[in-house]
């Protein structure tokens, strides 16, 4: 570990200044500051990347707490074996991909100036992650010291904050607005309460829990679409309109919530629209 601690090649700060970033952005009513921001997360933290494999891992030491010493320790164990199965060259070259982007699309003179209050523990993490990974080149001494750090840390109570907690209460409606806007230009229609949900769920599920809320809830809409739609078959002898409906059900069945983008909002976006449409044909 000869390499002194570089924050701009700290996954952790890094993300947590993209997030300031875009909530000072929102604040200011910079729409187009803040999207620029979201779209370096959504790129440079797909899940395929080896960024966001890191993150992932940095993200379970910076968060999680335990009950006791040996559960540590064996976390740490654990976290060594998956840091040593990096890509190590593939990370770096992330990692300066997304420092060029932040430098180049983002306008903003404060980005690293920012100060982070877990500043120091989150120089830990990245320093051990990235002293497993030079094994023998690694300062043995420093290691056993920062290993001993983060037993303390994973045992310490912590809470997490989420996004929504960490701005100005109106920033989610305006990160709502971003995406209501840009969906909205598309589809050229007013959207619902529903729709606007999914956005929200959408925007924040980026930050809080790596898609897994967004994909419930498009999954939920989904099977109570399907279940109207069926309802709705039971209730028409129409046979043209029934063949239509099963077209339709088709294609819902076969929509997939397991990678999320902007076209898979927009499409249940449309499905949302389909939802009250059929309530009201239900309820008539």
């Amino acid at each position: 570990m000869a390499r002194g601690h570089n924050k701009k090649r700290n996954v952790g700060i890094i993300y947590e200044l993209l997030l300031r970033h875009i909530s000072e952005a929102l604040i200011r009513d910079d729409k187009q500051s803040a999207q620029k921001a979201l779209s370096i997360i959504e790129t440079r933290f797909h899940k395929t990347t080896e960024l966001y494999k890191e993150f992932r891992l940095f993200n379970a030491l910076a968060q999680t707490t335990v009950s006791d010493t040996p559960v540590a320790a064996s976390i740490l164990t654990e976290a060594k074996h998956a840091a040593r199965r990096c890509n190590t060259d593939r990370l770096d070259r992330e990692k300066s991909l997304l420092i060029r982007d932040i430098n180049h699309s983002l306008d903003d003179s404060a980005f690293y100036h920012r100060r982070i209050e877990e500043y120091k523990t989150y120089a830990t993490i990245q320093t051990l992650l990235n002293g497993w990974r030079e094994l023998d080149r690694s300062d043995l001494s420093k290691i056993v010291e920062f290993e001993g750090k983060m037993v303390e840390w994973l045992l310490l109570e912590k809470e997490v904050k989420q996004l929504e907690q960490d701005v100005n209460p109106d920033v989610d409606t305006l990160v709502v607005k971003i995406l209501s806007e840009k969906f909205n230009e598309k589809y050229g229609s007013c959207l619902n309460e529903t729709q606007r949900d999914l956005i929200k769920s959408y925007v924040f599920s980026i930050a809080n829990d790596e898609g897994e809320s967004i994909k419930q809830s498009l999954a939920a809409l989904r099977e109570t679409v399907l279940s109207d739609l069926d309802r709705l078959q039971q209730q028409t002898d129409n046979q043209i309109l029934m063949e239509k409906m099963c077209d339709v059900k088709e294609r819902i069945v076969s929509e997939s919530v397991e990678d999320i983008t902007d076209a898979t909002i927009s499409r249940f976006l449309v499905i949302s629209q389909l939802k009250d449409e059929i309530t009201e044909a239900l309820n008539e």
